[in-house]
Order: structure tokens, then sequence, then C-alpha cells
């Protein structure tokens, strides 16, 4: 890669990958937290208590990934924050708890991994994924400064109109 086209990553890629990784750390204490709370206190199956863990984990790295991770995409609205919160769960909610819980299957269930260390490890094989599907799909860059009535308007939602127009 030339140092020209390395510049944009950089400048761009770069800062918003650490932010990610900021939250999602701090996301790791509060998941292995809960874990541990639901396993080892309240004696929840092992599966149970990663699924509703990662569940917990989901919402909150959304609010810090739409306040601070990709504040600059993301406009002031109710509803599309709610239709993101949505397309956050249906995509790193589905990657997180699905990968966290076939991973947790397999290194504890079969392997006789402990349970919180193979949470570790199920979060940091999920954690690059979830990072593209959220740069990509959940926290869209808009088509420039397009508005419409005040409110942001997606490439799809864009893509849509051009669709219905022709």
């Amino acid at each position: 890669m030339n140092s020209q086209a390395s510049g944009p990553i950089r400048r761009k890629i770069l800062p918003r990958w650490w932010r990610f990784n900021l939250v999602g750390g701090i996301g790791v204490a509060l998941q292995s937290a809960l874990l541990f709370l639901l396993r080892s206190i309240f004696h929840f199956n092992y599966l149970a208590a990663a699924a509703l863990a990662v569940e917990v984990t989901v919402v909150h790295n959304f609010l810090w990934h739409e306040r601070y991770t990709w504040a600059d995409r993301v406009p002031r609205s109710w509803t599309e924050s709610l239709s993101r919160m949505l397309r956050f769960n249906l995509t790193n909610g589905a990657v997180s708890i699905g990968g966290n819980l076939a991973l947790m299957k397999i290194m504890v269930g079969i392997g006789h991994m402990n349970y919180l260390a193979a949470n570790v490890v199920a979060i940091v094989v999920c954690s690059l994924f979830n990072f593209l599907l959220s740069d990509a799909y959940v926290f869209e860059r808009s088509l420039g400064t397009r508005r419409s009535g005040g409110r942001h308007q997606s490439r799809v939602k864009v893509a849509n109109r051009i669709a219905r127009s022709a």
C-alpha cells in the first residue's frame, strides 16, 4: 500500500478502531462481571449466563458507539437511533451471541476451558467482524450532507428513492 492510500486509513479508520476497542474493553469488563455474577453467584447454566451477559453488553456498547465511536455519523433523532439500535442488535448482537455461544460450547463444553477465559477468547474472535458490520452497515456514512426535512438520509433510503423514480 502506498503512503497516499494509507493516509486516509490512518486518519479515519484507525482512530475509530481504537475508539471501538476502548468501548469494547469496557464491554469486556461488563460482560465478564455479569457472566461471573450470573454463573457463579446465581448458578445459571453457562450458556444462558453468556447469552444474557452478551445482550446486556451489546446494548451498553451500542449506546457508547453511537455517542463516541461513530458520533460524527449519527444524527440526533430518537427514531433513527432506535433503527440503528435494531440494526446493531441484529448484526453485532447476532455475531456476538451466536459466536460467543458456539465458541463457549466448544471451548467450555467440549474443551473444558475456564468459562471466563473462553468468554474473552470469544469476544476477541467476534470483534473484528463486529467493527466491520458497524462501520459499513449500522453507522454507515451518509451521502454527503443530504438531508430532507432535517432527517438524515442513508444510502439505502437514497437508493430506494432513485429506484422508485426510475
